[in-house]
């Protein structure tokens, strides 16, 4: 198993690209499900998740030629409609595959996710809403099985979600392009990923209205073609490297990235003290006096967002003062809490809150990453750490960020991968 070693003490200075987004590749891929064309996709990461999603779609009988940083996908030739427990286990976005198949060709097989370990992430939104539309859904072992009336189509529903729900909103989004009249969802996600989406289905030649806003309008239509998009720069990749920078007393500017999709995030880096300048399609950080602790709350875009709770506490761990932090979204996104301690971090959790004490220094040692997020916060708490930190499992890195230890050591960091 591969582990990171990571040296810490260099502060992180230069440019970097930032890749395309993993939430928005992944849903998109999807979308190729949904017409007989070719969907040519680019600034696509390349991602153990976007490989598993690959896979999949492969399986479907989804013809995929693979460039470097695009994908072409024609769903001509689609011939099994399921998607099973061995691809969903590994990746709950496999469940972006429902919507679609269900709406083109009335009739889906998908295995439950099943656990996840940052908390429950249940997929009765999605089910609800299908029915909503005429779906006919059962759960016959351990998989959502969904179809229409024979020769029927799904039609149009007014569907409120009773909680926000990201991959619910994108995965209803798509079955009601193609559904009978029309579909409006209400409380929908109103993440930048769901208006990629929104943004690639209308190059197909869906009828969308309202991505972006809390109410989304679709007008279903008799088929879609193909069309080309760009996948949109990853938010929570150019926040991680801001963090790091900023942690690390660094100077770093982001190439190809969007500070439009980030004022959550950079306000709470100007509070920590450092200096901010954005420019088109850039972002540029400088860190020039000590660091300020934060609080923060995460709760739906375009608040705080949770995939970047666990990398602003370890910035919290070296900051001066104390900082409150709740955690709303995930009821186990705290268990990279135990592996900061590791490092001398001072964090006591009481419930959905953490009260972080900043402390003069972290020491390395050896850490386990326990998921994707958590494992971003290790590496910058290792960049700060006197001597060697070792991260282990951190094949959960490889799932949402391009390259890491690569753009890292390009910024100055001393990371190496070992086996």
């Amino acid at each position: 198993m591969q582990k990171l070693a990571i040296q810490g003490g260099n502060s992180l200075r230069g440019d970097v690209r930032i890749s395309g987004a993993k939430n928005a590749a992944l849903p998109i891929m999807c979308a190729s499900l949904l017409s007989a064309d070719t969907l040519h996709l680019s600034n696509v990461p390349d991602l153990h998740d976007v490989v598993t999603m690959r896979k999949l779609l492969v399986q479907m009988g989804v013809n995929i030629v693979v460039r470097e940083g695009e994908l072409s996908l024609h769903g001509a030739q689609i011939d099994k409609l399921e998607a099973p427990y061995d691809m969903v286990k590994t990746m709950r976005a496999s469940v972006l595959v429902l919507g679609p198949l269900i709406a083109r060709f009335g009739e889906a097989r998908v295995s439950l996710p099943g656990g996840c370990a940052i908390g429950s992430r249940p997929v009765d939104q999605h089910i609800k809403g299908l029915q909503a539309m005429g779906a006919i859904i059962s759960i016959e072992h351990g998989y959502i099985h969904a179809q229409v009336p024979q020769g029927g189509k799904l039609k149009g529903a007014r569907i409120f979600f009773d909680i926000v729900s990201v991959t619910g909103t994108e995965n209803l989004m798509m079955a009601a392009t193609l559904a009978k009249g029309s579909t409006v969802l209400e409380n929908a996600a109103r993440e930048p990923e769901v208006v990629d989406l929104a943004h690639c289905l209308i190059a197909m030649g869906a009828k969308i209205a309202g991505a972006g806003s809390d109410t989304i309008t679709i007008t279903g239509v008799e088929k879609l073609h193909g069309a080309s998009h760009r996948i949109m720069p990853d938010r929570i990749e150019s926040g991680t490297f801001l963090v790091a920078a900023a942690a690390t007393q660094g100077n770093i500017v982001l190439h190809d990235t969007r500070a439009d999709i980030l004022d959550t995030i950079l306000e709470k880096l100007i509070e920590a003290g450092a200096h901010i300048r954005v420019g088109k399609d850039e972002i540029a950080l400088s860190m020039q006096v000590a660091l300020k602790s934060v609080n923060l709350r995460t709760a739906p875009y375009p608040a705080f967002p949770t995939d970047m709770q666990a990398q602003f506490m370890t910035l919290n761990t070296i900051a001066e003062g104390s900082a409150m932090m709740v955690e709303t979204i995930f009821e186990n996104r705290f268990m990279h809490v135990q592996e900061l301690r590791r490092l001398g971090a001072q964090i006591d959790i009481e419930g959905n809150t953490a009260l972080v004490r900043g402390t003069p220094k972290l020491e390395g040692a050896t850490v386990m990453a326990t998921d994707l997020r958590a494992s971003a916060s290790l590496v910058i708490a290792g960049l700060v750490a006197e001597g060697e930190t070792i991260i282990d499992r951190i094949y959960h890195l490889d799932r949402g960020y391009e390259r890491i230890e690569a753009k890292l050591s390009q910024l100055g960091a001393n990371i190496r991968r070992i086996k």
